[in-house]
């Protein structure tokens, strides 16, 4: 073991302790964040129009603070913007991480000095409980790569605003920097193909001993390293690769290909994080569940899936939640975020601790490469694409293709049902392709940066959908064909009803 995994064993130590002592009394680790974040919530306008001064029991929270979503926040959300201080939270946010997802686009949610620990301390936490359960601290002597977005930050009214990936650069602890990788130049590149190969020519004669990143961009990274360098597993080139850590799409549907690309076992570390915050991460290699990050500044409450669309839904706290139960995840946060629903949707595993797995998203999206992308914004895409190519559609739904059977990059799959198709059924692809890219910011990097290959139109036969909706018992009115989803089923069983 080298100076630097050594020096940072004793202090892993200490923090497997706090995080145990966390998971021991979670609840209680709770009870103190709220009382922290009305105290504080109190000296702004939001806790001025909601009264927080005067709650004294999370009964009368649920009565003043309403769950809501970007929308419903908004006006408070620009005022933030605008550089006006004690909005949501006291002073004004160190950055606003730009993310994507809402009915109006690109959204900014603060990070605030307060909440800065709850993103880079919890990633820290995640992997230094990880190697002390695993019992290998290696991969701290040698180099590490961060997938990220560029590191470079525009300033609104003295704030940094960026995606969060590229936030994370700018905090990364002293002790980390020159095992990082890729460099600051490397990142900054736009590029996604050109910035792949640089990042491969920096790092494949290094010691490489973790990857951080998403699926699909790690994925690209294996195959351009062996491409370049002749070799056929990852293994091959990094003898003393050891751990990936990966997060923020599902990872199964990629799983058996990186590991076929890496060829032989290595740690795979699961984290949960948002932009609204550091929710959970997988703390030891035995329990594939990611651990709640109940003591890091976020106040979590949990509606039951069922209920999450009534108009005064009932809400729970940590300590009411069970186990095999599907909740929507809210959260307040020292970020100024309050009653503020992220959109996941998780299942508690285990109580004792509190242990939960991923299980999707209360709306109908798409991001199986971690895009984000909305039913609105394919509703508004092919309304634009029909102005220029006149169609008339009859029903439609999406979905990804993550490993296509003709074989290349992969790409959104559009069912499509024409009562009247387009002259050019090419150019609307091509248009189609493009108006969703100015809805949705994560698509638009990602075609760019050929990580996605443009749109693949079916045309469907007369009656598909139709049919489709009775064949799974579910034809009438009260049932309605997904716009998007986020796996292959439904997109399978249409396959049938092909034209092309």
């Amino acid at each position: 073991m080298g100076i630097k995994a050594t020096l940072i064993k004793p202090l892993a130590r200490r923090i497997v302790r706090q995080t145990a002592e966390m998971a021991a009394d979670a609840p209680a680790c709770q009870t103190g964040i709220f009382q922290q974040l009305l105290r504080k919530g109190a000296l702004t306008r939001f806790g001025k129009d909601h009264q927080l001064d005067r709650i004294r029991t999370y009964e009368d929270f649920c009565q003043a603070v309403p769950v809501a979503d970007y929308e419903r926040l908004k006006p408070y959300f620009e005022a933030v913007k605008s550089g006006e201080p004690d909005v949501m939270w006291p002073g004004k946010p160190l950055y606003l991480a730009k993310t994507s997802g809402t009915t109006s686009g690109t959204k900014y949610i603060p990070i605030t000095r307060d909440s800065l620990p709850n993103h880079f301390n919890t990633a820290r936490n995640a992997l230094f409980n990880y190697a002390h359960y695993a019992g290998d601290f290696s991969f701290f002597d040698g180099k590490m790569i961060f997938f990220s977005g560029s590191p470079e930050l525009e300033y609104q009214h003295d704030i940094a605003v960026g995606r969060l990936s590229g936030i994370v650069n700018h905090q990364v602890p002293s002790w980390l920097q020159k095992n990082k990788l890729p460099s600051y130049d490397i990142n900054c590149i736009g590029d996604w193909e050109t910035k792949l190969s640089a990042i491969v020519g920096e790092s494949r004669t290094k010691d490489l001993r973790l990857i951080g990143g998403i699926p699909p961009w790690v994925q690209m990274y294996y195959e351009r390293l062996l491409e370049i360098t002749g070799k056929n597993t990852v293994a091959e080139v990094f003898p003393n690769y050891r751990v990936y850590v990966h997060g923020g799409v599902n990872y199964a549907p990629y799983q058996s290909k990186l590991q076929e690309l890496v060829g032989r076992a290595i740690h795979e570390v699961e984290t949960y994080p948002a932009s609204e915050g550091f929710i959970a991460f997988q703390y030891r290699p035995d329990e594939p569940a990611l651990l709640l990050n109940a003591d890091s500044g976020i106040f979590f409450e949990f509606i039951p899936v069922e209920a999450f669309h009534q108009d005064n839904p009932q809400r729970f706290q940590l300590s009411q939640v069970e186990t095999g139960v599907q909740y929507a995840v809210v959260i307040n946060s020292n970020a100024g975020l309050w009653g503020y629903s992220i959109g996941d949707t998780v299942e508690f595993t285990s109580t004792n601790p509190y242990l939960l797995r991923v299980t999707g998203r209360i709306k109908h999206f798409i991001s199986a490469f971690g895009e984000h992308v909305i039913a609105k914004e394919v509703d508004q895409a092919i309304l634009e694409a029909m102005v220029n190519h006149p169609a008339q559609v009859t029903e439609f739904t999406v979905a990804p293709q993550v490993s296509p059977p003709e074989g290349g990059a992969p790409y959104h799959e559009w069912f499509i049902e024409f009562a009247d198709p387009p002259a050019n059924p090419d150019a609307f692809a091509r248009e189609l392709d493009a108006a969703l890219q100015k809805q949705n910011i994560y698509y638009k990097d990602l075609r760019q940066g050929n990580i996605l290959r443009e749109l693949v139109i079916r045309s469907m036969q007369i009656n598909s959908f139709r049919n489709y909706m009775k064949s799974i018992g579910k034809l009438g009115e009260q049932n309605k064909v997904p716009r998007l989803t986020n796996d292959r089923k439904m997109a399978d069983a249409l396959a049938t009803y092909c034209i092309n």
